[in-house]
Formats: structure tokens, sequence, C-alpha cells
């Protein structure tokens, strides 16, 4: 009697049937396929050149401050639009994303920073304007990079890539902030020529991220890839760069996610609400908020620090150049170094450490070594903004879930952060010094001390991912 030979059965539907087994060990997230290596270079050199350019319209206008003539009230606001914007208009990238996808919205939102670089040109209310455009297409750069990076790079490179973006964003910034005295003076004393200068990194980043167009709709709106244990799905369907369309069941997964948890405290709510955020999200918005707040704060009153202790105007806009070149270094180093290990609360203490060691060098010689106290203020408050988006990818369960807490966090971060321009003008007035807010920055950064405590060690929990958006 022959015995019939076994039916091979399809890898997909052995994980399936594994992930469902009561106990069954939760598969490792997909790795992207391997591109070539034209694809690969494409892909990261405009990777860099987005990167490059995410933060140069930020920086502009601390050189220009002491030597353009705008007014305290004019530099406030344009120093408390860009966060505010951020954090309104952060949902809109999970928006982007799930109609789109990583690649569509990226280049539209950088389609949409170069349009908001013209329009600054445009005189005083062209200014306020373009700065708004520009920070809504920054909103969405933010909240997608993280995704876009967890999605096209192997997962050893994650923290690589968060560092290339912080180091370009960084690199990009001080160099075009280091122009703008040498553009104002050769013009005539024109700052419209000097802040046109933002828009040559914007039009190089839209066609750098073009070539990428190529892969949008092959993973838009990726559902659980390492959630399908969780779901039954199988996993890493429809990655980008696979070449793989989803399939019917990836997106039957997705559905689930959606009507399983809206909110992100779906999977770490121990109370099983949905739609309420866990300890986890309000620790990444704590966290990245009070960060958020340091580093918008010094970025717009850095120069008129520096001059009210008595360093020269001209040299303290350089300052500002050299703060941000401590950004880069900072942004580059602190999540490579992060992303290596499980437990990240060493790296954001120390990041803490050395943003309070600049403060307290502003704070006791501002004007023996300016150049010092810039550098080291950057290193910290950079590695502070570069690190959250490592901690957006460990703590994510998966690709929605990552664009999840990347999407609160920032939104109620930047809104947090947009207070700090306001309340340190507020309390030099009413000081006449800037003693009182840099004592108060301290104070910020020891509440960071504890709000960081949960976002740097919490694992990702078990239970469906929710998406951000839907």
């Amino acid at each position: 009697m022959s015995v019939p030979a076994p039916v091979p059965v399809p890898a997909a539907a052995q994980s399936s049937a594994a992930a469902q087994r009561p106990g069954a060990a939760e598969p490792a997230p997909p790795r992207p396929a391997r591109e070539g290596p034209a694809a690969a270079v494409t892909l990261v050199v405009g990777f860099v050149l987005l990167s490059l350019n995410t933060r140069v319209a930020f920086g502009q206008l601390g050189p220009l401050a002491p030597v353009a003539g705008f007014g305290t009230g004019t530099l406030t606001l344009l120093g408390l639009l860009p966060p505010l914007c951020m954090g309104l208009f952060a949902p809109l990238a999970a928006t982007a994303r799930r109609r789109l996808g990583e690649e569509r919205g990226l280049f539209w939102a950088s389609a949409l920073l170069l349009a908001g670089a013209v329009v600054r040109i445009l005189g005083l209310p062209g200014l306020f304007i373009g700065t708004v455009l520009v920070s809504i297409a920054t909103a969405v750069v933010n909240v997608l990079i993280p995704v876009f990076v967890r999605s096209r790079f192997e997962p050893r490179r994650v923290g690589v890539m968060m560092g290339v973006y912080a180091l370009s964003m960084g690199v990009g910034s001080a160099l075009v902030a280091a122009l703008m005295v040498p553009v104002w003076e050769a013009s005539g004393h024109s700052w419209r020529t000097a802040i046109g200068l933002a828009a040559v990194p914007a039009a190089l980043a839209a066609l750098g991220i073009a070539p990428q167009l190529r892969h949008a709709g092959r993973g838009a709106g990726r559902g659980a890839e390492p959630g399908a244990a969780r779901t039954g799905v199988p996993s890493g369907a429809g990655a980008v760069g696979t070449g793989v369309p989803r399939s019917a069941g990836t997106r039957a997964g997705d559905t689930r996610a959606r009507a399983a948890g809206a909110g992100v405290g779906k999977g770490g709510d121990r109370s099983g609400r949905t739609g309420r955020l866990d300890g986890l999200a309000w620790s990444l918005i704590a966290f990245f908020g009070l960060q958020t707040l340091l580093f918008y704060t010094t970025l717009a009153w850095l120069p008129a620090i520096l001059v009210d202790a008595g360093v020269a105007k001209g040299t303290a806009g350089g300052m500002q150049s050299l703060f941000i070149l401590g950004v880069a270094i900072g942004g580059f180093l602190t999540p490579v170094l992060a992303a290596a290990r499980t437990d990240q609360r060493p790296h954001l203490f120390g990041v803490l450490l050395v943003c309070a060691l600049g403060y307290a060098g502003l704070l006791v010689a501002p004007a023996s070594a300016p150049a010092l106290w810039a550098v080291v203020l950057g290193a910290g408050l950079g590695g502070g903004q570069a690190v959250a988006g490592v901690l957006y990818v460990k703590r994510g369960r998966d690709h929605d879930h990552v664009a999840a807490l990347s999407t609160v966090a920032q939104t109620g971060g930047y809104l947090i952060a947009a207070a700090g321009p306001v309340t340190a003008s507020v309390l030099h007035a009413v000081t006449g010094t800037w003693t009182a807010p840099l004592f108060a920055f301290v104070g910020v950064l020891l509440l960071s001390t504890v709000a960081s405590l949960r976002a740097g060690h919490d694992r990702p929990a078990a239970g469906p991912a929710p998406v951000a958006g839907a």
C-alpha cells in the first residue's frame, strides 16, 4: 500500500498558522528587500538631500536678527509659528501616509516646503505666510521620516539612518545660517535675498526624493507588518522595495487593526480602553515636547542672550551657526549609539546633562567662551531631537504603530514647545535680563529627566497595532 506524498504548504500559510497557535513565537519584523546598487545610491542621496533641507528655514532668522532690524514682536511670532504649526498639522501626516504612502507624502511635503521658501521672500507678510507653509510641510516630513526609515532600510541601519537624518539636517541648517550675514552684506543689506537662499536646498530636496515615487503605492498604509502574528496575516506583504503588492489578507489585517485600536493606547493601555493615550505615549509627548521647547527657544534667542552678555552682534550671529553645527554632531551620534541598545535611558540622561552644562555656561560665563557653550548646547539639544525618532521605532510594534507614536508625540510635543519662545520673551521683558529664562531652561531639563523614564525603556506590548489618524 503506497503512502501518499505530503502536500507542500506555502510558507505564508505556515507562518500564518503558526502565528495563530497559542504560545507561538512572534516572527521578527520583515526585512526590506535589497535593491540594486544604483537604486540604493539614489535612495540614500535622496534621503540626505531631503534631510539637509528640513530645518534650513528655521535657522535663518537667528543670525539675521542682530543686524537686519527685526523687532522683538516679529522675532517672537516667527519663533512661535514653527512649533505651533508643526504641532497643529502633525496629524496631517497620518492622512498623507494613508492616502499617498510615505514616498508621495514626502515628495509633496518637499514641494510645499519649496513653495513656502519662495513665498518667504515676498516682504514681511510673505515671511509669515511662508513660515507657516514651511512649518506645515516640515510637520509631515517629521512624522513620515521614522516610518520611511523603518520600511526602506535594514533594521540594523535604523540608528545610523536616523543619525544621518539629524546630521544632514544640522549641516544644511548650519551652512545656510553661516551664509546669512555675508549674503545680507553682499546684497546691500537685503534680508529678502538672504532668506531666499533657502529655496536652493528646498528645490534639491524635491528633486532628490522624486525618484522614490516609483515605490509609491507598494506600501501606502502598510498594515501590521510585524503584528501579523497578532492578526493572522502574513507579515511583510507590500513592504516598500519588495515589488510585491499588498495582499487582500494584509488589507484585511489593516482593517482589523484600525477597528481594534484607533487610539495609541490600545496595546499599552492597561485599562484596555481604546482611544486613550497610555503611559508610553504621554512619556514620549513630554520628553519630545520639553526638548523641542528648549531647542526652538534657544534657536530663537541665543544671539540675543549673547549680545546682552556683551558679545558683538556679528559674533553672536556666528554663534548661531556653531550652535546648529553642534546640533548636527549630537544629532548624529546620539541615535547611532541609542539604537544599538534596548534601553535608551542612559543616552537620554546623557543628553540632558550635556544640555545642562551648556545652559550653566551661559549663566556663569556667557561672554568668556560663547563658541564652546553654543556647540555644547547644540550637541545636547540636537541629540534630544534626534533620539526621539529612535524611540518611536524602538517602541513601535509595526509601521502603523511607529506612525501613531510619531504623530501623537509630535502633535502634543510641538504644541508644548510653542510656549517656549513667547515665555522666554516675557520673562526677559519682566526681569530685564536673560538669567530668569536660563534658570527656567534648567528647570525644564529636570522635568524632562522625569518624563523620559518610560519612553526610554518601555517595550512594545502585545495587541493589535493602532493606526494614526484612523
